[in-house]
């Protein structure tokens, strides 16, 4: 798994999510260190963050595409 420092960006949405997954198994684990607590919450915001922006562009990108194959319907 990539550092925590790697900017969301550069990990892709694929590992970013698989990051964000292991960050909720830490969070859940009995053996959480709590020092990292408030380091593994605010790396997952930015996650979580990052993630929704390529969603929401991806989502938009697609609109637009499919506005050129049928543009009445949009």
């Amino acid at each position: 798994m990539a550092s925590n420092d790697t900017p969301p960006e550069e990990l892709g949405f694929t590992a970013a999510v698989a990051e964000l997954d292991q960050i909720v198994a830490d969070l859940e684990s009995s053996q959480l260190d709590v020092d990292a607590l408030t380091a593994k919450v605010a790396r997952a915001a930015e996650l979580v963050t990052w993630c929704r922006g390529r969603i929401d562009g991806t989502r938009l990108q697609v609109e637009q595409v499919l506005n050129t194959l049928d543009p009445a319907d949009g």
